[in-house]
Parts: C-alpha cells; structure tokens; sequence
C-alpha cells in the first residue's frame, strides 16, 4: 500500500505541475502519459484497499462508518479522473485548453483531494493495519 501511495503522490506532483504551467507552458505529451496512467493506479489501489486493506481496518478498529466513508470517497475520486483523464487526453490529443482556470481547479481539487485521502490512510488507518497483522503473527506463534 505504501509503494502504491508513492505512486499516487507522484502523479500528484504531475497533476501539479500541469496545473502550475497552465495555459500556455503545458507540455502535451505529459498530459497523455498521466492520462493513461491515472485511472488504472487509482483503480488499483482501491481494489487493494477494499479487497485487503480496509477489512483488516475494520476488524481491528470497529470502523465500518470510517471504511464507509473512504469508501465513498473512492467513488468520487474514480468519477473525478474519469473526466480529468479525458480533459487530459482532450489536451494531449491538441485541443486548446477552452477555460485554463477551470482545468486548474479540476486538477487541483483532484491532487489536494488525493493527497488528504492518502494522509488519512497514512495516519489512521494503516498503523491499525499494522497492529492487526502484528496481533496476528503473535496469535499463530
């Protein structure tokens, strides 16, 4: 979960940057690589999360409402790349950028948004993981 929160971070960076060099610095071939990217990583990592990491929240902690939540965040983070990417592949493919303040704020709500999702799974849930899993080992010792 931790190599795959460094590569979700890292194209955060990307997204920023793109943001930064907007409207007229925007490098059209970085555009369609993270396009390409976003949506497979960010799936990934939910999957995992869901399917892994999150039960093991759960069972540790009791947070079902907590697992709900980031749950539902994953949804709108999914929908939200969804239409970064195409905005991304629109770009990329040579159409102007028609409204560069709006395409900011899209890339920046995203990248922020990201990152405080990331934070919070850092932070919360996974040293409950952690212990979990180390409860675990002793259990089968």
């Amino acid at each position: 979960m931790k190599r795959a929160h460094l590569q979700m971070l890292a194209l955060c960076h990307m997204l920023e940057g793109i943001a930064d060099d907007l409207p007229s610095r925007v490098d059209r071939l970085q555009c369609l690589a993270v396009a390409a990217d976003l949506l497979p990583l960010l799936r990934q990592c939910h999957r995992f999360e869901e399917e892994v990491v999150f039960p093991a929240f759960a069972r540790r902690t009791g947070g079902d409402e907590i697992v709900a939540r980031l749950k539902l965040e994953h949804l709108e983070d999914e929908s939200a790349a969804t239409d970064l990417s195409e905005a991304l592949l629109a770009y990329g493919h040579g159409r102007p950028i028609e409204n560069p303040e709006a395409f900011g704020y899209m890339l920046r709500a995203f990248f922020e948004s990201t990152r405080r999702h990331i934070a919070f799974e850092r932070d919360h849930v996974l040293p409950a993981v952690v212990e979990a899993c180390k409860g675990n080992s002793k259990e089968g010792a």
